[in-house]
């Protein structure tokens, strides 16, 4: 389960604080949510990890294919338009957009919403801060978005404009217009 630390009495971490944090404390996983929170990211078990990988490489191997974009792990931080600061566990952004950015944004947390995320609910993680965090995302400019719920056995979709649709496992997944080509069967 993760931690949230409310500052507000003591502080408000605007984002380079924020950064500075994490660079000082690189054996933490924080996040920062919209409402300025400090989220403490707990470590993920072996079997989430294992899908998560599985995850990361699928979109991957079909970026390696198409070359549209750029992948992202767990550990990248993006600073969301919104003012939060999150780490998808996948994470995919368009060249257009990576490229429009400046060396010193890319190497630091990334100025930007990808265009696509996927979090991975682990055994710990509480099914509504994770609707929340993908809510998050949308605000900030998703375009597609996952949310696989392996206890369930379901997975959310989520796009702009539109109702989050729940699908029931096994499925396959389809990337529609945002990563085209793109089907991954997931039957967890």
């Amino acid at each position: 389960m993760n931690t949230i630390l409310n500052l507000n009495s003591i502080t408000a971490l605007n984002r380079e604080q924020f950064y500075q944090l994490c660079i000082n404390n690189p054996e933490l996983q924080l996040e920062r949510n919209s409402q300025g929170e400090l989220i403490i990211m707990s470590p993920v078990g072996g079997e989430s990890g294992e899908k998560e990988a599985n995850l990361i490489t699928d979109i991957n191997n079909w970026n390696r294919q198409k070359k549209l974009g750029k992948v992202f792990s767990s550990s990248t931080i993006f600073s969301l338009p919104n003012g939060g600061d999150r780490s998808p566990d996948v994470a995919w952004v368009s060249l257009a957009k990576w490229e429009k950015l400046t060396e010193k944004e890319r190497e630091g947390f990334p100025p930007i919403c990808p265009d696509f995320v996927i979090e991975l609910r682990s055994k710990t993680d509480r099914l509504k801060p994770l609707q929340e965090k993908m809510q998050e995302y949308l605000d900030s400019g998703l375009q597609l978005g996952w949310l696989i719920n392996p206890q369930d056995k379901t997975v959310e979709i989520y796009s702009p404009n539109q109702s989050v649709e729940v699908l029931k496992m096994p499925i396959n997944l389809s990337g529609e217009n945002i990563l085209p080509d793109l089907n991954i069967n997931l039957d967890y």
